[in-house]
């Protein structure tokens, strides 16, 4: 399991309540997510926190993807994610498993394509996890259903070139439609990545959801 492993309770500590698996963007690596993850430890001391690596290489000519964006498209983009999401879904099962937390205790955070393979996850038949977070991330296909134990958490710079901000705020809607639990924070003046006022509305989001 190609991770970074941020955070591990000590033995003593008793089983672990909480798992944090971070999932990095295309062309990226665990290792840029290791501040994010740092923070999200020092604030929940109790739980397991992990910066998870994608097994593939991008072909993009550097770092690793989840799946190839190479003449990614609205059509193929589905297709794609489908393809790699039994892998995902494994590695969430795997590290589950190494730290004894169950679903529900369980937290996939995203940016970008690992927040597109976490949204994703949520359309599986049985739930994936407890709580699930998109920093600047979409879905391929409009969302077709919601577990009700599941919280959803979307995060979206207003001006973000890459994933437009609009994928979140549809997102949103759709998912409250199904009548899920989904929060949404649209951050202006931010583009395609994460600052400090993101990261401050994501700890209030994962506190009042704690």
């Amino acid at each position: 399991m190609n991770a970074l492993i941020l955070q591990q309770p000590r033995p003593e500590a008793g089983t672990a309540r909480q798992l944090f698996l971070l999932f990095h963007g295309v062309g990226s690596n665990a290792e840029d997510l290791r501040g994010l993850g740092n923070a999200l430890a020092a604030r929940h001391p109790e739980a397991w926190v992990v910066s998870v690596q994608s097994p593939e290489p991008s072909d993009l000519g550097q770092g690793w993807q989840w799946f190839s964006v190479r003449g990614v498209t609205t059509d193929n983009r589905a297709y794609r994610i489908a393809t790699a999401m039994p892998g995902f879904i494994q590695t969430v099962a795997r590290w589950q498993q190494r730290s004894g937390v169950g679903a529900q205790g369980t937290t996939l955070l995203g940016f970008s394509q690992g927040a597109i393979m976490a949204l994703e996850s949520t359309q599986e038949p049985l739930p994936v996890a407890g709580r699930v977070v998109a920093l600047a991330g979409r879905f391929a296909a409009p969302p077709h259903r919601a577990h009700p134990g599941t919280r959803i958490h979307l995060l979206h710079g207003q001006v973000d070139g890459v994933v437009p901000a609009l994928a979140s705020v549809e997102a949103q809607a759709q998912l409250a439609a199904l009548q899920a639990d989904v929060t949404l924070d649209l951050l202006a003046g931010l583009g395609h990545g994460i600052d400090e006022r993101m990261a401050a509305r994501l700890w209030d989001r994962l506190a009042a959801a704690h």
